[in-house]
This record gives C-alpha cells, sequence and structure tokens, in this order.
C-alpha cells in the first residue's frame, strides 16, 4: 500500500476555496483589477479609433481592445467600456469603421479618448462604404456592420463584419505598460 503524503497547508481545494479573497471558480483566488491591469500592461497592442456617424455628425472612441476574429467570414471584435458616451451613438448606427493609427498619430489616441469634446473638430476624415468615418492617415482601416454586442464584464464584447478594408506603408501606434512606445 502507498503511503499517501498530507497536502502541504494552504495549498489544497479546500484551503484555497476557504481563503480571504477566494472568489474565481474553482476556489483560485481572484485577481483585483489593479493587479490585472498592471499584468495585462505588459501585452503591447495598437491603439484604434473606432467611429460612427449619425444625425448629429461624426463620434469617435479610441480603443485598445480590438482583434481579428475570423477570416472566413470576414470578422473583428471591439470592446467598448459600458462608460462610453460615444459608442452608444456607433451602436445605433449598426455599423462603424476602424482607423489603425500609426505612429505619428498618437495626439488622435489622447483626444479620442476625452469625453464630452467634438473629437473630430480640425481631423481629416473620410467616408466608408458605411458612411463611418476613416481617419486620414491611418496606417490601415476596416468598415464594418455590427453583428453582435455581448454583455462583457464592464465592456461590451462588439463582432462585426467587415466588409471593406486598406492599408498605408507605415508603423503602427503602439501602447505597452502605460504608455505610447515607436
Amino acid at each position: 500500500m502507498d503511503k499517501q503524503e498530507p497536502a502541504e497547508a494552504g495549498n489544497d481545494a479546500a484551503s484555497l476555496a476557504a481563503a480571504p479573497g477566494a472568489g474565481a471558480p474553482g476556489g483560485v483566488p481572484a485577481v483585483n483589477a489593479e493587479e490585472l491591469r498592471h499584468v495585462m500592461g505588459h501585452f503591447a497592442s495598437g491603439i484604434v479609433i473606432v467611429g460612427g456617424i449619425d444625425e448629429l455628425g461624426p463620434v469617435g472612441l479610441t480603443c485598445q481592445s480590438f482583434f481579428s476574429l475570423s477570416l472566413d467570414p470576414p470578422l473583428v471584435a471591439i470592446a467598448p467600456s459600458h462608460t462610453s458616451t460615444s459608442w452608444p451613438r456607433i451602436a445605433a448606427q449598426g455599423a462603424f469603421a476602424v482607423s489603425i493609427l500609426s505612429a505619428q498619430q498618437q495626439e488622435l489616441s489622447r483626444s479620442f479618448s476625452v469625453s464630452g469634446i467634438d473629437k473630430f473638430e480640425g481631423v481629416a476624415w473620410r467616408t466608408a462604404h458605411t458612411g463611418s468615418p476613416i481617419i486620414e492617415g491611418a496606417l490601415a482601416w476596416v468598415d464594418c456592420r455590427i453583428e453582435k454586442v455581448h454583455e462583457a464584464g464592464d465592456h461590451y464584447l462588439v463582432t462585426a463584419r467587415v466588409l471593406h478594408a486598406g492599408h498605408l506603408d507605415g508603423q503602427p501606434l503602439l501602447y505597452y505598460r502605460g504608455q505610447y512606445v515607436a
């Protein structure tokens, strides 16, 4: 008969489930928002402006949570915050364009992250097939129709079908560990 070693105190499932801060499935301690932001900051991401248009004119927001989801069918996803005042205007139209910012467009990224201002004032843009604004000088762009919007914590997870796309040559604007990098 094999002799079993006792579990180390604090490392068995029952101890973890009873531990302060336990909250994730399986009794694993939950990570707090500050720690998660710090850890996820180690993943470099591009910066985009998600733009739409309604009866009030063009509207947009800076977004770091953007990715290609599928090639067949052509889908992308974005994750706007529940607190965004721009997202409801964009969503109501059922379409948006994503402008992937170039390394030279850091100031645009900053200005489109501010609430309560006319973000397109003085900004050069052109109209995509859906009517959505594409920022001039963007490294690349995709013109999309919204397919589904899911509740996802404090954000929405939006899947969209890409109808048209284009690109220029250049370097992307990147965000890493809480700051822009070239």
